[in-house]
């Protein structure tokens, strides 16, 4: 059963959605426009705290708030999600510098942050090498190496970052983006989400001193938030499903109602959406504060399956009119296959649960 979080901070939402997000949308999909503000917005209004609540009051609020953004935009949803996952890397940490000066302007809204941890999330699934090393210098490290993409970026975020040191040991810091060394080049050549906020970073003998240091090892730290990090994930999928379920009925009656022969209709994406929900949910009540990493994996992968089939759905049904660019349902489908490639992406699932 599936039960709102005791807040009621989702409530709250529906104004912010409407008034604040909702006017972005197209700019956000055809022009990269960077939709921070609304994520500075969401931490001024509460909705990242996490000061007097129980780890399962935020994960089920932070989960919703990802399920109810994405909805309406998943590229904010996605850089929502980042914002998150930093967040759980300093809940998690034990550098008090972090935690007292760093965690609670990341839960005002007041500093924003991406998650850096593409590349060690696939060196850890056994599909890619590190790309940072790590020397140790008196108070900290220096940083070598590049990053492909890392999102939700920007002159005054942060973002979290894995890198060997000696001996094959792996260390996690979290680093501020105007760091003296660090090189910025932002992409926006994507099929979609063009609007994250994406950059390569390039480190050239980067400076973290000791203050900035997640973990010292990294190993273990990785394995600890990993399963938060796949949880967030899954409302991107939950949210565009619910948004192209409902684009296919409102098309029911388009070209004399011919859409009533196709094979998928909108009440059957909105049943397996309530089952998939249902059972999402129910996993998350029982659970959070003990997830468990596979069935995680099977969640993401079972729901970016039902949202591949909602986003051709959507396509079907809109014929025409879903084929131009600037159509939600075009904006739709790109998002989903973002999804699919998003780390870990769905072959590096399938891998995973086939280990």
């Amino acid at each position: 059963m599936i039960k709102e979080n005791t807040t009621g901070a989702i409530e709250k939402l529906t104004p912010l959605l409407q008034e604040e997000l909702k006017p972005l949308v197209r700019k956000i999909d055809t022009e990269h426009h960077y939709p921070g503000e609304f994520l500075r917005l969401l931490g001024e209004n509460g909705y990242y705290t996490s000061e007097s609540q129980t780890e399962k009051e935020v994960s089920l609020r932070e989960f919703q708030l990802v399920e109810e953004v994405s909805k309406v935009c998943m590229t904010t949803g996605f850089v929502l999600w980042c914002q998150l996952a930093a967040l759980t890397y300093l809940r998690n940490s034990r550098n008090d510098y972090l935690k007292k000066e760093i965690l609670p302007k990341l839960e005002d809204g007041t500093l924003l942050a991406g998650t850096g941890l593409s590349n060690p999330m696939k060196f850890y699934g056994g599909v890619e090498r590190l790309l940072l090393k790590a020397e140790r210098r008196d108070g900290g490290y220096c940083i070598s190496g590049s990053l492909p993409s890392v999102s939700n970026l920007g002159d005054d975020h942060w973002f979290g970052a894995v890198a060997e040191a000696e001996s094959g040991r792996r260390i996690m810091l979290f680093i501020p983006c105007d760091t003296e060394g660090l090189t910025l080049k932002e992409k926006v050549d994507y099929l979609g989400i063009n609007g994250s906020a994406t950059y390569g970073c390039r480190f050239r003998d980067c400076f973290i001193p000791d203050d900035w240091v997640i973990s010292e090892d990294a190993d273990a730290f990785v394995e600890k938030v990993r399963p938060t990090f796949l949880m967030y994930q899954i409302p991107l999928g939950l949210g565009v499903t619910a948004s192209c379920a409902q684009s296919v009925q409102k098309a029911r009656g388009k070209q004399a109602g011919c859409n009533q022969y196709l094979p998928v209709q909108g009440e059957d994406l909105e049943e397996d959406l309530h089952q998939q929900r249902e059972r999402v949910y129910d996993y998350l009540e029982e659970n959070i504060g003990k997830l468990d990493w596979k069935s995680l994996v099977q969640l993401r992968l079972d729901v970016t399956y039902l949202t591949l089939n909602a986003a051709n759905t959507d396509m079907i049904h809109n014929g025409g009119a879903g084929y131009l660019n600037v159509s939600h349902p075009a904006r739709r489908l790109r998002e989903t296959y973002f999804l699919v490639n998003l780390t870990p992406t769905v072959k590096h699932l399938e891998k995973l649960l086939a280990q």
